[in-house]
């Protein structure tokens, strides 16, 4: 599929690109996409940021690099684009689990980040439901954590942030504050290139003020890609969170808009096979 040789163009230059810095935009431009959707789906598809993967490779050759050739280790760490030897050091120890002079031992063992490369995989056929809409600016009222996509730490954090605020009674507060409103699990203010996004469990109201409880996130206007999700959770929304940006995006004239994703959970028995939930995902004609 044309996107796949996309993406596989935008990862060359990355590879070309090591001794130096990496343009966003530049590697967004090769895909021929925004550097938001490039960047969303990068990390989508593989699991890691543009940045980590960036980071990871670098420090794959500089291990290399360490092990084979006599240079001096401020050099190394200038030529991968570290300002100083201790914060190369830093990085390298936490790659790899040693100094980098350490590295330099016959025998001392190292981990290689490979290169990436993408394959068009060929599944069995299966529908994708979804319905386009367009939607007015929605204010919502809840509460968010500061989280990050390095190592897959959001992953983490935000189930641990569910669990809590079903067992400190944040939800049962909200829901009454929003009555007949869904819960929504929203990611927004998204910075990308730096791994940081913030993550809402919020709802919809347009009378109760933000207060020292709740805070205040307005969802922009825009037109929305809807996924239904049907089965228990988490795994059934992130089955469908993988089939977007598997399947969807690529075989499709959108890309992602760039502004916040949302999951909509309806009450009911999140435990059970016919739970049904949704996915919003921004999205704008692909320009090309």
């Amino acid at each position: 599929m044309e996107w796949l040789d996309r993406m596989a163009k935008a990862i060359s230059l990355i590879e070309s690109r090591m001794e130096g810095k990496t343009d966003i935009e530049e590697l967004a431009r090769e895909a021929y996409s925004s550097p938001f959707h490039f960047q969303r789906m990068f990390h989508m598809l593989t699991g890691f940021t543009v940045a980590e993967y960036i980071r990871r490779r670098k420090l794959t050759l500089a291990a290399q690099e360490l092990a084979s050739t006599s240079s001096k280790v401020v050099d190394i760490a200038l030529k991968y684009g570290y300002e100083s030897p201790e914060s190369f050091a830093k990085a390298f120890r936490k790659a790899h689990g040693i100094s980098p002079t350490d590295a330099r031992e016959r025998g001392i063992p190292l981990k290689a980040f490979p290169r990436l490369s993408f394959h068009l995989s060929l599944k069995g056929a299966q529908d994708m439901d979804y319905r386009i809409i367009d939607r007015p600016a929605v204010r919502t009222i809840g509460v968010k954590i500061a989280t990050t996509t390095t190592d897959g730490q959001n992953s983490r954090e935000i189930p641990r942030f569910w669990q809590q605020a079903h067992s400190d009674g944040t939800i049962g507060k909200l829901v009454e504050a929003c009555p007949g409103k869904e819960l929504l699990g929203i990611c927004g203010d998204m910075d990308l290139a730096n791994e940081r996004f913030d993550y809402w469990i919020a709802a919809e109201n347009d009378d109760r003020p933000a207060d020292e409880q709740w805070k205040e996130f307005t969802i922009p206007a825009a037109t929305w890609a809807v996924f239904p999700s049907i089965g228990p959770m988490p795994h059934a929304i992130q089955d469908v969170w993988r089939r977007i940006f598997e399947e969807w995006f690529p075989s499709t004239g959108y890309e992602h808009a760039a502004g916040p994703e949302l999951e909509v959970y309806p009450d009911g028995d999140t435990t059970s096979p016919d739970y049904r939930c949704e996915v919003w995902v921004p999205i704008v004609k692909k320009q090309i």
